[in-house]
């Protein structure tokens, strides 16, 4: 059990029998009443979202979860698949848990799985991710106004927004929650 003042961002909450991750969590103390947390939730298992207030003093139940980490290997066509790095044993994990999160995944990177039950619920992505820039189109300088910004494909098929100055391969850094360019990372 969690007591609603500590509940934080990335914290697996249970609720009616399924986990759900917690993606947002804001904190109100009004001037009248007692203080509670707004938390928006992301259920783990079919990808509803959830937004739920819960008073600081309230106590809810929070889900065990195993963290794994795992190199990802390869796409099946159902799930992608993952080797524990420290059993070497094959973790599956559906593609309909991981919708959005497809073209954040490259052969050979490390990730922690999200294990709750036995089964494998969710695949954590770092925040910054750098990428190398597979497609893209030229402009010529001064054709448009300041901060223009062109449309990429990196490797993995993810598609960002970046500055007019941006060319093929070179290497970027994108924010993967937001799934916004960050910077040119130069090597």
């Amino acid at each position: 059990m969690i007591r609603g003042g500590e509940i934080a961002k990335g914290t697996v909450l249970l609720n009616k029998g399924s986990p759900y991750l917690v993606v947002e969590r804001e904190f109100v103390n009004p001037g009248k009443g007692a203080a509670f947390a707004r938390v928006k939730m992301k259920n783990l298992r079919d990808g509803s979202v959830l937004t739920q207030t819960i008073k600081t003093a309230d106590t809810v139940e929070d889900a065990v979860v195993d963290t794994h980490k795992g190199q990802y290997q390869y796409d099946d066509g159902e799930s992608f698949v993952f080797m524990d790095t420290e059993s070497f044993e094959q973790i599956h994990v559906l593609k309909e848990t991981m919708k959005g999160k497809e073209n954040y995944l490259r052969e050979g990177d490390e990730y922690e799985i999200l294990i709750w039950e036995g089964e494998p619920i969710d695949v954590k992505i770092p925040t910054k991710m750098v990428f190398v820039v597979e497609q893209s189109e030229n402009y010529i300088k001064g054709d448009t106004v300041s901060g223009a910004t062109k449309p990429i494909v990196t490797e993995t098929g993810l598609v960002v927004r970046v500055p007019l100055f941006i060319k093929q391969g070179e290497k970027i850094m994108v924010n993967t929650e937001t799934n916004e360019y960050q910077e040119r990372v130069n090597n």
